[in-house]
């Protein structure tokens, strides 16, 4: 799922390692394109033996644990990491260090279950640091292992530098729609600053690369098979790695299936979509309560959201930090919270809370970036920009990046990076300019609410190299061991008929898992997915293809 960054400066302040995004804005890339196709070239050989292949050295590694270091970081949390080449094509060139951390198995460890939380862009580390209790049950027999992803976090951490605030000002809101020529140029201009602040790791920061990561750690973990649970856009790298390596695929479970075809215009539209249905549920709920500050009736209630997003638009109230607030602002806010059920009671009052006393802190607070894993509390990203990320010529030393040094701007400088590096197609110039006015009807017919917002995603790989096809063409008709996808109902971001479509590319091995629910992800929502997850994790109990877990309520685990 193509997650779009908040764009207001109160948001990007917080850099929440929350759960909920939208759609990502754009920024180009000059260069690269070589280096792009020697990846794709060689993706297809991806499984083949070590030996001979310059691989060995990386394959032989072994982690070494010791406790992670930082003030907000659990005792019990261990920390590692794995080497691996920058260019899988020049596995004798320069390296990276990829950050590693783990709870151990409470008892006899069969092995370890690797977990991505979704994103692209949001550190593994710092998730399960946060929401690492979701997983405990796991413990019971193995070690639950997660990682931040080459260009992210710790892991040569990605960067535009000052050029972050160019490529949001530029794809905000009317801008983006306006004078296109003028605002495909500031993209372009603020791509040669995004090359500058991210150094060698950039042109091979995709899914591609990553999911050859993961077959390092799983070597070097010691590991026979990769055991695997993917929220998101982790199941987006959860298939490109059983199509690189259907061999080594163990205990597979996808959650919130991403699409593997449609063009970012195409999510974009089913976003809008997802979100605006997800928001008439929220009013649906609200206005039974006496308390909804939009009162009782929903199709009033609707019309009240529209017109305040529109008089927040053409006149913002101050925010918390002095800086205007605006109708978009409060739209990332709500959208945000609404990946999950739970958040519901706390929007209701933060919503309350602006049209009663013009108090935005609530709202402020649901701002974050990616679309992950929906448990989480919030935190925030330390940093600066920094100038290149730590890639190095050999092995020796020390090549993960010190937390205070991750750049504020990583998160979404690596969903920018690593979306398009995934992304095969480059419109031009003219054919950007001629399609925006059609778009913009397309996506405000979609969500009255959410459409303006969204719309800025067509602009998000303009510049850049074109990206990888072999993610669209060639994960398909995969022969692995069986794989569970989770498809939720009511998801707003990875909308169900992409876990069926995903399932249908696979072929036989996919198994789906219908979750009648609500919320993005089913095994935090849903304690009768959290249940069938962990069986087959855990003990290889696969449920009926098709099967379903029921709309449940809070503590409420019926099938």
């Amino acid at each position: 799922m193509q997650a779009k960054l908040e764009t207001r400066p109160s948001a990007r302040r917080r850099a929440v390692t929350g759960a909920l995004g939208l759609a990502l804005l754009g920024a180009g890339l000059p260069a690269a394109d070589a280096a792009h196709a020697a990846t794709t070239a060689t993706t297809t050989t991806a499984a083949t033996s070590r030996d001979g292949s310059g691989l060995s050295r990386f394959y032989d590694q072994k982690v070494k644990w010791s406790a992670c270091e930082g003030m907000e970081m659990p005792k019990d949390l261990q920390c590692g990491k794995v080497t691996v080449p920058v260019d899988y094509a020049h596995p004798k060139g320069r390296t990276l260090d990829v950050a590693l951390a783990r709870y151990r198995a409470t008892g006899d460890s069969r092995g370890s279950v690797l977990l991505n939380f979704g994103g692209p862009g949001g550190s593994g580390i710092n998730e399960l640091a946060v929401g690492g209790k979701e997983f405990m049950h796991l413990t019971n027999g193995y070690d639950v292992v997660t990682f931040d992803p080459r260009g992210v976090g710790r892991s040569s951490p990605v960067s535009c530098g000052p050029a972050t605030l160019k490529i949001m000002e530029a794809t905000d809101g009317d801008e983006a729609t306006g004078d296109a020529k003028d605002v495909l140029k500031r993209l372009r201009d603020a791509a040669a600053e995004c090359a500058k602040f991210s150094g060698p790791v950039l042109p091979h920061i995709g899914t591609v690369d990553a999911a050859r990561d993961m077959d390092v750690m799983r070597r070097a973990l010691g590991d026979d098979r990769l055991n695997y649970l993917g929220f998101s856009y982790g199941t987006r790298l959860g298939a490109v790695y059983a199509a690189q390596f259907p061999d080594k695929v163990g205990r597979m479970v996808l959650d919130g299936v991403d699409t593997l075809t449609e063009p970012l215009t195409e999510q974009g539209l089913a976003g809008a979509r997802g979100q605006q249905t997800a928001l008439e549920n929220f009013l649906d709920w609200c206005v039974e309560d006496v308390a909804c500050p939009f009162g009782q009736d929903a199709r009033s209630a609707r019309e009240q959201v529209v017109r305040l997003v529109a008089s927040l638009d053409s006149d913002p109230v101050p925010s918390a930090f002095g800086e205007p607030f605006t109708g978009q602002d409060m739209v990332g806010a709500i959208g945000q919270a609404l990946y999950s059920r739970d958040l519901w009671p706390l929007l209701e009052r933060a919503l309350a809370q602006l049209l009663e006393d013009g108090d935005t802190r609530g709202l402020e607070g649901f701002s974050s970036g990616g679309v992950t894993f929906p448990v989480r509390a919030p935190g925030h990203a330390p940093g600066h920009a920094p100038g290149h990320a730590p890639v190095r010529e050999d092995t020796g030393g020390a090549g993960l990046t010190d937390e205070e040094d991750v750049p504020m701007d990583n998160l979404p400088a690596a969903l920018m990076a690593i979306n398009c590096a995934d992304d095969p197609d480059r419109p031009t110039a003219a054919q950007v300019t001629a399609s925006l006015g059609p778009l913009r009807a397309r996506y405000e017919e979609a969500s009255p609410v959410f459409g303006r917002y969204r719309l800025t995603q067509v602009l998000m790989c303009y510049g850049r190299p074109k990206g990888t096809d072999y993610i669209r063409d060639d994960v398909k008709n995969l022969d692995t061991a069986k794989m569970l996808l989770v498809g939720t109902r009511g998801d707003p971001a990875t909308p169900y008929r992409w876990t069926t479509e995903t399932a249908d590319r696979i072929g036989p091995s996919a198994v789906v898992l219908d979750n009648r629910g609500e919320g993005h992800t089913g095994y935090a929502s849903s304690e009768c997915v959290h249940r069938k997850v962990d069986d087959f994790l855990l003990y290889g109990s696969l449920p009926a293809d098709g099967s379903s877990c029921g709309s449940e309520s809070p503590g409420d685990g019926t099938d």
